[in-house]
């Protein structure tokens, strides 16, 4: 059977088109058949179809972050819009603009406790920018194009709609205009750009810090020039290293979980602290320590897109609403008439014996490893993490050279990287995509190991195997010492695992096998996804950090 013109479930898939989506990341269910069979006429959108909702949703956030355009997501009812929620959670968090479809019992039998019937705005409603069901599908245009603008505007974050099955089949209203969405873009006003040249003229210790979404190469090349040129020290916020190379003269380094002491001393004793698109959350001011709300009066320059992030936590000298980028190129203007350039040169100092390898106790040394990835791969390389405490070593060890390069969750999610790294690579199939992940970690989504095989993405992922829940043991040892319990895992043979799916595998139990795994991994990737098994050992717990030391600590 051909479905008819014009239908809600073609309107929609209309307007995904127009507004540029070129993937779709789904779990099918029988609730949205209907916009599955309506994409069979549109082959410019790939269909990725995935073995979990959760990993079907880290994809479609993934791909929000890599084009600073929402990612799509399609799940059934009921349990597969619970799956997703993780996904949706991420992009909340980490301000990704994203969409999250699902399909919906059929209007006529809501209320009626139906067959997997779920609430959508209630259960969503908190978790998301706007949660909200078509009800009207004369409206269908009308509400998908809302849900564009709403991802995109401000602080962008997802959205979701629930898609009655009945709805779908019905006539579809008009169709939608042949231009996409524009998200509305707020810059700053001369008048405080001038405000915050004046303070800039007068700060000997400034610092800048830059975080959030959405970022054009463009204007991070602008903001990275003009601070380098100046001798202004640039901090990156959690999980947002790839902003700027990290190779720049005046980069000092990162503000996340295991911060550089130095760098948190400079940003304490900063006299001007300038965070443009960072939200100073909870992980880059180190539990809300790193100020106070008195200091922060006194030295603040919060720039962010989202209104309701100023004044939120920290109380600021000066604060603007501006689309990061624009704020960017804007800033790249100043010219407060002075430099920092032995401030600059200190930080980065700083930063490069920090990120120097430290020695272990085991055979395998995770910060080498980290240290020669980033040595060997090029600048363009795009490397995902999930959560546990093997990203500690990539995050200190491996630095970044390229705009959006990183994909990692702020959200602290186990079981993004290896979903991230699929829709990196579906997008990007001519730049190498790596994964780090740990072995909790992996075992939350490592079944989309089948989803990279059937779709011929050839990601290639290094497991960090040290047989336990990392972080929370290292908490665990720390709060109660040799108490262990619930973080001991035994883990399968996971270079059986990868190739039941048909996927490249090698074992590496030493730091100095690990050059040789990763180019045999590299190499298998130009035809089939490939892992790196690395067995480490739990007793190096995180970077200069033992499970011996902490239990005598």
């Amino acid at each position: 059977m051909t479905q008819p013109a014009g239908t809600a479930a073609r309107r929609l898939v209309e307007t995904l088109a127009i507004n540029g989506v070129t993937r779709v990341f789904c779990v099918p269910g029988e609730s949205y058949l209907a916009v599955l069979d309506a994409l069979v006429d549109h082959p410019e959108i790939k269909v990725i179809t995935c073995r979990h909702e959760a990993g079907a949703a880290n994809m479609a956030e993934a791909y929000g972050k890599m084009t600073g355009r929402p990612g799509v997501c399609m799940v059934t009812r009921g349990p597969g819009a619970t799956h997703a929620s993780i996904g949706v959670h991420t992009a909340r968090q980490d301000s990704t603009p994203m969409i999250l479809f699902v399909g919906q019992i059929a209007l006529t039998d809501r209320g009626r406790g139906a067959f997997q019937e779920v609430d959508y705005r209630e259960v969503f409603g908190g978790l998301a920018k706007w949660a909200t069901e078509l009800e009207s599908p004369d409206r269908t245009v009308e509400i998908v194009e809302r849900a564009f603008a709403t991802a995109q505007q401000g602080r962008m974050g997802p959205v979701v709609i629930a898609l009655p099955e009945d709805i779908l089949h019905e006539p579809g209203g008009p169709a939608p205009q042949p231009t996409p969405i524009i998200p509305a873009r707020a810059g700053l006003d001369p008048a405080f750009l001038e405000e915050l040249q004046d303070w800039l003229a007068k700060a000997e210790r400034p610092l800048l810090v830059l975080g959030g979404s959405g970022w054009t190469e463009e204007a991070a090349a602008a903001i990275g020039d003009w601070s380098e040129r100046l001798g202004l020290p640039v901090a990156l916020s959690f999980r947002r290293k790839d902003i700027l190379s990290n190779d720049r003269s005046n980069y000092a380094g990162d503000l996340g979980l295991g911060c550089n002491p130095e760098l948190m001393k400079r940003a304490k004793d900063a006299d001007l602290l300038i965070a443009l698109g960072a939200r100073l959350g909870e992980n880059p001011t180190q539990g809300y320590t790193l100020f106070t709300r008195d200091e922060t009066a006194h030295k603040l320059v919060h720039i962010h897109p989202g209104p309701e992030e100023l004044g939120r936590v920290w109380r600021p000298l000066i604060s603007a609403v501006a689309d990061n980028s624009l704020a960017a190129l804007a800033l790249s203007t100043l010219e407060p008439g002075r430099t920092w350039h032995d401030a600059a040169k200190a930080a980065h100092d700083h930063y490069q014996a920090f990120s120097t390898p430290v020695s272990v106790t085991g055979a395998v040394n995770m910060s080498e490893c980290m240290a020669h990835l980033g040595e060997v791969l090029p600048p363009t390389a795009i490397v995902t993490n999930g959560a546990g405490n093997f990203a500690a070593w990539l995050h200190r060890f491996y630095r970044h050279r390229a705009c959006r390069t990183q994909l990692a969750p702020t959200s602290g999610a186990m079981g993004y990287g290896y979903p991230a790294a699929i829709a990196a690579k579906s997008l990007q199939p001519g730049r190498e995509v790596i994964c780090v992940a740990g072995d909790g970690d992996f075992m939350m989504t490592g079944q989309e190991l089948a989803t990279a095989v059937q779709h011929g993405i050839n990601t290639i992922v290094i497991l960090v195997d040290n047989g336990t829940y990392g972080t929370i043991r290292m908490h665990q040892e720390g709060h109660y010492p040799r108490r262990v319990i619930a973080t001991d895992l035994k883990n399968p043979d996971f270079v059986k695992y990868a190739e039941a799916f048909g996927a490249f595998a090698i074992r590496c139990e030493t730091t100095a096998d690990f050059p040789a795994a990763l180019q045999a991994a590299r190499d298998a990737a130009k035809d089939r996804p490939a892992l790196v098994h690395l067995i480490t050992s739990a007793e190096d717990i995180a970077p200069n950090r033992t499970i011996t030391g902490l239990r005598n600590k």
